[in-house]
């Protein structure tokens, strides 16, 4: 499975971005990771394919994912802080993605998400 990331960019606190992540064939799992500085990577977003979701606390009331038959993952970014800027992975798995990937994950290429006040 190859993973194709678009999105992100630099936004003001308080904008909304939009990441997706295309997967070049069909995977039960599709998310988002992110890298933030001085920190660990950490689960933002993730779905499956039968659409169960999971959110990080953090992100739970302002982030949205969602999947389309074609097996693109979009991430809804709303409410953003500077707290949400880090580098944002997508990965996919066979399973359901979680707090501690896989070596069966895939990583898409990341792209940074940088939020300003």
């Amino acid at each position: 499975v190859q993973l194709v990331e678009s999105g992100g960019g630099s936004v003001q606190v308080g904008g909304s971005l939009t990441l997706s992540c295309s997967a070049s064939r069909r995977i039960f799992g599709l998310g988002w990771y992110r890298q933030r500085a001085g920190a660990q990577r950490e689960l933002v977003a993730a779905i499956s394919e039968s659409l169960d979701t999971d959110y990080a606390t953090s992100v739970k009331e302002r982030f949205s994912i969602t999947r389309d038959p074609k097996n693109t993952a979009y991430l809804l970014m709303r409410d953003l802080t500077p707290e949400d800027s880090g580098v944002y992975y997508c990965a996919a798995s066979p399973t359901y993605l979680t707090q501690y990937p896989s070596s069966q994950t895939i990583w898409g290429q990341g792209t940074q998400v940088t939020v300003s006040s």
